[in-house]
Order: structure tokens, then C-alpha cells, then sequence
């Protein structure tokens, strides 16, 4: 997923950027007070959609601020126009572009290459491009090329049609026209922005991404009825500006897949569903006490499982390995709820669920004797089961501690179902209770269900 840190890095290094150039204006500000612009004579004109070649030596203009070279280039823009410019050549260098006033716009980022700056033009007239050195040690010969750029900022998005468009601080809306139901995704590349999509409408649409499409780009999927729908491109943070590129496209089902979202889920029968930003919940049939195993497998987001029903609620997001989930313990007879989702509610596309069983004596570590400490190992996902036998009624402490995983601990018997996270010191757990003769069950596990590592399990009678 996207943190906000992640995008906050564009705007330093843009802003550095502008730094290594902006000293221009500082040196003719501090030099002659009366200087309120470059002087023409010291500005070459650059052509829009011409190449303008150049060099950066050592008797270039001066950068105050870090001892770089530049040059100053005049470039006359119409009103309303998105200009592209991208620097070229052996020179390692860095662009950027002001008013007449000298009133800064905009500079080339740091990330990726070639060097180019983008930016919407609000009023006609003449504008600075300023070429600088990296730094004080950067010269050689450049190159600049320049022109505008078409895009498309609102109206109907159709299928197989990609579309550029530009964000400045703000969303564009798209309108979506499907005509056939079926799987379509929308996807929104920039190098410039931390792109993120939103898709509402018809039969109760409502889905979100962020970086499903890998690195800051987002990608939408679904499956989607005949209808009308509503496309909000925007930045994940709001306030960035930039250049990126939307398509809709559709999607066919691996051969021999068909969806099930929803329904009875049947031990050892898998079933394939499609996730697109709420929660899928199957029913689960449990005949007799069993240990049950529910995988949830997906390559295209993180996988998340809920368990809920007879007064159990588990989650597992990793227990699978990888992305996936899987959740391992031992149900009463019963109906449950299973809840397919993803880990942040995020990302959509293809998952596997499956339900297995195996006889409760599968289940069991072994026996653990009151007044002695086990030391075991815990798997992400699985449970440890052991049992014990109480001749005398009394007062027991039962602990799990471990410096690895949270502990969590359940115990059941004779009528009885207890449950601690935390009751002992630190993050271990600690169940406390009055026990009467009988065989009891100690479940020990970790808190989120996914850790994984050692932990120590003791049964003590009060005396």
C-alpha cells in the first residue's frame, strides 16, 4: 500500500530541485535591487516544439546558493496549455520553469529518467526556463526539447481506449458505460503522482484502490453488470500535481473457473471468487467437533479470513505463507460465518477458498502433566492443542509466555470455555479459574493468528 510517507518524498525532491536553480533570481535580486526580472539580453529563446542545444561550462551564470552553473532560456505559452519540457545530452542537470516576474512553477523531480518537468500554463506570455548543473561539478553540453500535450481531463472513459490526463490539486470525474456484464479492471499510471481510484454506480458499486498496480500506480477489478458508473481519479494525498495516463479494459476467467461469491463452502470442495472491496461471507457446516483448516489463497492482493459463529471470532491474514491466510482450530457443531477480504480493504481480482477437516486427535501436541512446563513451537496460522486431567478439584494458573510471538490462550472442558490475551506479564497470557475433576483442553496460539516462534505453556494447582 501507499504510506504517506512514500508520496511526501515527490515534493522534496522537487523542491531541491528548484533549489539548485532558483539562485539565478537570488543573485540578481541581491546584486541589483532594481532587477525584477532577467534581463533579455541574458535569455536565449527557446522555441515551442523546436530543440534547443546548448551548453553548461565554467563561464555560465553563477547558482548563489551551490556554486552549479545555468542557463536562461525565454519560451513564450499560450493560456490553458499543459507544456512538456525534457532535458538531454551528457549534461547532468536539472530544469526548471518561472513566470516573467521571476515567480517560481515548477522543477524536474529526481526520480527516474529522462529529466522533464510538466506544467499547466494559466496565463499567456513569456516564461523562464532556467537549465542548471546537478551540482557544482556538473557541465557539458544539453539538449531541450519542448511541446504541449493533449489530454483528456473528464467525460466518458471507453474499453480499450487509454487516455493521458492532468491532475492539479484536485480529482477528475469519467463516466463509465458498460454494456456487457463481466470483469473489467481501470488502471491509472503516473510517474509523477501516487495515483488512486475510485468506481461507484449502478447495483451498488463502490470500490477503491491506491497501489494495486504496483509501485504509486492504482488498479480497479471487478465484475461489473450492464450499467452506469462513476470514475473519481485523483492523488492519494490531494494535493499533488502531475501527468498519468487511465484505461478500461475487460478480463476473461481463467478456463474452467466459475465464481462463486457467496454460499455454502463444502469441506474438501474449493470454490473461486472475486473480491472487489467488501468482504465475501460463505456458510460453514460443522456435524461434529472437528479440527477445521480454512485456507484463502490470492496473487493479486493480500488475503484476509474472519471466522465467526458459536461464540467464535478468529482472523488470520498471513497464516498461509506469502499473502495468503489460512485459519487452523477446532469447531463445535454448528453454522459459522467464513469472510473472504483483503488484509486493508483494498485491491480486487481472483482468490481460492477451501475448508478442510480432520478428526479432533489430529489436533492434539500431546498431554501437558499439571505442575510442569512445556517448551513448543508455534507455526503462523496454527494452533497447538494439549489436554490435561484434573483429579482434584482446586484453583489452577495455567501461562503461555513467549519474547517472540503475542500469546493467546484458550481453554475448554467440562462445560467450560475460557480465554485470555494478555493476563500475565508483558504481552503473555495468563488463565486463572477454579477447576472441578475432568479432562480439560489448553489451545495455545498467537493473537493476530500469523506469528511465529517459541513460547513456553505451564498447568499449576494453587498449592
Amino acid at each position: 500500500m501507499s504510506t504517506t510517507s512514500t508520496s511526501r518524498v515527490l515534493l522534496p525532491l522537487a523542491t531541491l530541485s528548484a533549489g539548485l536553480v532558483i539562485g539565478w533570481y537570488a543573485t540578481d535580486r541581491m546584486g541589483n535591487s532594481a532587477v525584477t526580472e532577467p534581463p533579455a539580453a541574458e535569455s536565449e529563446p527557446l522555441a515551442l516544439g523546436d530543440e534547443y542545444r546548448g551548453e553548461i561550462t565554467s563561464a555560465s551564470d553563477l547558482n548563489a546558493n551551490d556554486g552549479s552553473r545555468f542557463e536562461r532560456l525565454t519560451l513564450a505559452l499560450d493560456a490553458d496549455t499543459l507544456v512538456e519540457l525534457e532535458l538531454g545530452g551528457v549534461l547532468n542537470g536539472t530544469l526548471a520553469l518561472y513566470d516573467d516576474q521571476g515567480g517560481f512553477l515548477t522543477a524536474s523531480s529526481d526520480i527516474g529518467t529522462p529529466t522533464r518537468l510538466r506544467q499547466r500554463i494559466e496565463q499567456a506570455g513569456k516564461y523562464v526556463v532556467a537549465v542548471s548543473g546537478l551540482d557544482r561539478h556538473s557541465y557539458g553540453p544539453f539538449r531541450i526539447t519542448s511541446r504541449t500535450l493533449e489530454t483528456q481531463d473528464s467525460g466518458l472513459l471507453t474499453l480499450d481506449t487509454p487516455i493521458d490526463g492532468w491532475l492539479q490539486d484536485g480529482l477528475n470525474d469519467y463516466e463509465i458505460e458498460i454494456q456487457e456484464a463481466g470483469l473489467y479492471t481501470v488502471e491509472m499510471h503516473s510517474d509523477e503522482l501516487d495515483s488512486y481510484l475510485t468506481l461507484s454506480g449502478d447495483h451498488g458499486v463502490n470500490l477503491t484502490d491506491d497501489d494495486g498496480a504496483g509501485d504509486l500506480n492504482a488498479r480497479i477489478s471487478g465484475f461489473l453488470e450492464a450499467g452506469s458508473y462513476q470514475l473519481e481519479a485523483r492523488t492519494a494525498h490531494g494535493q499533488e500535481q502531475g501527468y498519468y495516463t487511465l484505461e478500461l479494459g475487460s478480463r476473461d476467467l481463467p478456463d474452467g473457473i466459475e465464481l462463486q461469491n457467496g454460499g455454502e463452502l463444502s469441506f474438501d470442495q474449493p470454490v473461486q471468487g472475486w473480491y472487489s472491496g467488501e468482504g465475501i461471507e460463505y456458510r460453514l457446516d460443522i456435524a461434529e467437533r472437528a479440527l477445521v483448516t480454512i485456507d484463502m489463497q490470492s496473487s493479486e492482493f493480500d488475503a484476509y479470513l474472519e471466522v465467526s459463529g458459536n461464540d467464535v471470532m478468529l482472523e488470520n491474514d498471513d497464516g498461509g505463507g506469502n499473502y495468503d491466510a489460512r485459519l487452523q482450530t477446532v469447531l463445535s457443531p454448528g453454522t459459522y460465518t467464513v469472510r473472504a477480504r483483503s488484509y486493508d480493504s483494498s485491491g480486487s481480482g481472483l482468490f481460492t477458498l477451501q475448508a478442510g477437516v480432520s478428526d479432533v486427535a489430529a489436533a492434539e501436541n500431546g498431554v501437558i502433566e499439571i505442575g510442569t512446563t512445556v517448551t513448543d513451537e508455534l507455526y503462523s496460522g496454527a494452533q497447538n492443542f494439549y489436554s490435561f486431567q484434573v483429579e482434584q478439584a482446586g484453583d489452577y494458573t495455567i501461562d503461555m509466555i513467549s519474547s517472540t510471538v503475542d500469546p493467546y490462550l484458550e481453554l475448554e472442558g467440562d462445560g467450560l470455555r475460557l480465554e485470555d490475551d494478555d493476563g500475565g506479564t508483558d504481552y503473555n497470557a495468563r488463565i486463572q479459574t477454579h477447576l472441578t475433576p475432568g479432562e480439560y483442553r489448553v489451545i495455545a496460539r498467537s493473537f493476530g493468528g500469523s506469528d511465529s516462534g517459541p513460547y513456553r505453556l505451564s498447568v499449576n494447582a494453587a498449592n
